[in-house]
């Protein structure tokens, strides 16, 4: 996401609790509780196995924890949902998902309400939203028509597109890595190496979960593997 042109997926699950990132001085212009993706051009978003949900083919609430490219961890995330609809929407559910830093501090908010993914339903498609702990919003990803391929734009605060994301035919994708490309808006360059404003790194982030969700939570007997940044 921040430090290359594609995102991989990775099944890898941390076996114990990883180190905490320590906190970093907030830059001068930096808003508040965003201060950790400042210092950061990489992110390993990786979620929690639940036995619930392995073993009994329960859903339960989705768990993650973000990490950097060292192995320190950024952030915590947990899902507020409640149990009908986790039964009976998933993967179209509506979600929150709240993201707290190594201190426990809300540094931000992703809500996804219910929509509809089918291309037979363009008037519907998918929305993320994500707030700051104020209820201002940062930013909104938000699903692009397309009769087969996954396709988001990033928007700001004020909905201007930022950024294209653009994955291959999900579906003829299995047992390998699936990427998504971080695109420019015409979709004519994939970009790479970039430094992005921390309030679009945030909404990226929350463009990870949204793609989770979306694309890769099928089966909620197997253990999920994320995109990460």
């Amino acid at each position: 996401l921040f430090g290359g042109s594609k995102w991989a997926l990775s099944s890898f699950v941390p076996p114990q609790a990883p180190v905490m990132m320590p906190a970093p001085l907030r830059p001068l212009g930096c808003p508040p509780e965003l201060e950790y993706l400042t210092q950061i051009d990489q992110l390993l978003v990786h979620q929690k196995v639940n036995l619930a949900e392995v073993v009994l083919d329960w859903e339960v609430t989705d768990n993650y924890i973000v990490m950097n490219s060292v192995g320190q961890q950024v952030f915590a995330v947990a899902e507020e949902n409640d149990s009908c609809t986790l039964q009976f929407c998933c993967p179209d559910r509506p979600f929150t998902l709240h993201i707290q830093d190594n201190l426990g501090q809300e540094v931000m908010t992703l809500i996804r309400p219910l929509r509809c993914d089918s291309c037979c339903f363009p008037c519907c498609l998918q929305e993320l939203e994500v707030p700051n702990p104020s209820g201002n919003p940062i930013g909104y990803v938000v699903q692009d028509w397309h009769p087969y391929l996954p396709k988001l734009t990033v928007q700001n605060k004020r909905r201007e597109p930022q950024l294209k994301i653009q994955g291959a035919c999900v579906v003829c994708q299995c047992w390998s890595d699936v990427n998504f490309d971080v695109k420019s808006l015409d979709e004519t360059v994939v970009v790479g190496q970039i430094n992005l404003d921390v309030k679009v790194k945030a909404v990226m982030l929350g463009a990870c979960f949204l793609i989770d969700i979306m694309y890769f939570k099928k089966s909620v007997a197997s253990p999920q593997a994320l995109p990460h940044t």
